[in-house]
């Protein structure tokens, strides 16, 4: 039974734990220290689960946890800025080491540290980096030659009650950061980095209309990927209509996006959190095949399920089950997965295939 350490009991942290254990094939340790989290208690008596309280941050005791438990796999359910510590500790003891993190700046440390261990490195799991960037490259696949590429994401709440048109369902720190940073791209055959919050257009799914707009992060390693191979590549978040305005006029008019501390405390005062969501997941591919301009789509709705007498919320499924799906391919295929893995590298069929990813199907 392999032993992994995760870090961070929110809400991915605690289904990344309840998948895994639940599997039989792993004895999960779930390390937080926030006093009487509802996460924890809601886990209860799982098997194969350990709750811990330890600090993330303080690394001699992350460290000696690793050596007495014998650790083999470390995953990081926290946000971003705490990542490249605790990929030090994965790299300085071999383990391997996934994340969910959209910061590119982080991806880019992670990689670095990667070159020094024997271990396996997969940072960027989840939805958006992660399961959107399996099934784009899963399209991309079908065409000689490439045009355009377009990957939209959304978790939303499936009510909204406020002018912003949103609900909080993940990560008050993610969401922030995917606001705030330039975007990496692929316009008119050249690698940019397109300002987040702009670039708004009308998307239709099932009839509905949505908005999406630029974003950080969530575009993952495919513009590194296909570099000097499409023409334009681009990755946006859906939203209600209305709500990017309102953002812009936060993080930019009021000058929020240089003061993120109050941007957090001023959301997660104000706009609620919520279960009851919906995930959306939309990729458009064109280019030409047989001499002939064609465009093929992915377009999947996803919502709440229950799971072993546990209801989850569509973000925490979504980005849980391509973290476990991610694991659990690495872990049963060493020669094949090893070194710095990206997302685009796990083959779409074989995500689905696994007993983790059929939550896709």
């Amino acid at each position: 039974m392999h032993h992994i350490l995760v870090l961070g009991a929110g809400n991915i942290g605690s289904l990344i734990t309840f998948l895994l254990a639940h599997s039989n094939d792993y004895y999960v340790y779930l390390a937080d220290l926030t006093p009487d989290n509802p996460h924890l208690a809601r886990l209860g008596k799982l098997p194969n689960f350990e709750p811990i309280a330890i600090d993330a941050t303080d690394t001699h005791a992350v460290a000696a946890f690793i050596k007495k438990k014998k650790i083999t796999l470390l995953v990081s359910s926290l946000p971003f800025y705490f990542n490249i510590p605790i990929a030090t500790l994965a790299s300085t003891f071999n383990l391997h080491y996934f994340d969910l993190t959209e910061d590119v700046k982080t991806t880019q440390g992670v990689r670095e540290l990667s070159k020094k261990t024997t271990g396996t490195f997969v940072p960027q799991c989840g939805l958006a980096p992660g399961f959107i960037s399996i099934v784009a490259h899963d399209l991309m696949r079908h065409f000689p030659m490439l045009d355009t590429v377009k990957m939209r994401v959304g978790a939303l709440p499936t009510n909204i009650s406020n002018a912003l048109q949103y609900s909080l369902t993940w990560s008050t720190d993610g969401l922030i950061n995917e606001y705030g940073n330039a975007c990496p791209s692929v316009k008119d055959s050249q690698e940019v980095n397109l300002a987040p919050l702009e670039d708004l257009e009308e998307i239709k799914i099932d009839g509905l209309t949505y908005e999406a707009f630029n974003t950080s992060g969530g575009i993952g390693s495919l513009v590194h990927a296909y570099r000097g191979k499409i023409k334009n590549l681009s990755y946006k978040t859906i939203r209600y209509p209305g709500h990017c305005q309102k953002m812009r006029f936060l993080m930019n008019d009021l000058l929020l996006n240089d003061d993120r501390e109050t941007l957090k405390r001023i959301l997660e005062h104000a706009i609620p959190k919520t279960y009851q969501d919906v995930v959306l997941v939309y990729v458009s591919v064109t280019g030409t095949k047989n001499n002939i301009f064609v465009e093929e789509h992915y377009v999947k709705k996803f919502y709440p399920k229950v799971i072993h007498g546990l209801k989850w919320s569509a973000i925490q499924l979504t980005t849980a089950s391509s973290v476990c799906a991610a694991i659990d391919l690495v872990i049963h295929h060493p020669k094949k997965y090893h070194g710095f893995v990206r997302q685009e590298q796990f083959p779409f069929d074989e995500v689905l295939k696994n007993r983790f990813g059929r939550y896709f199907a």
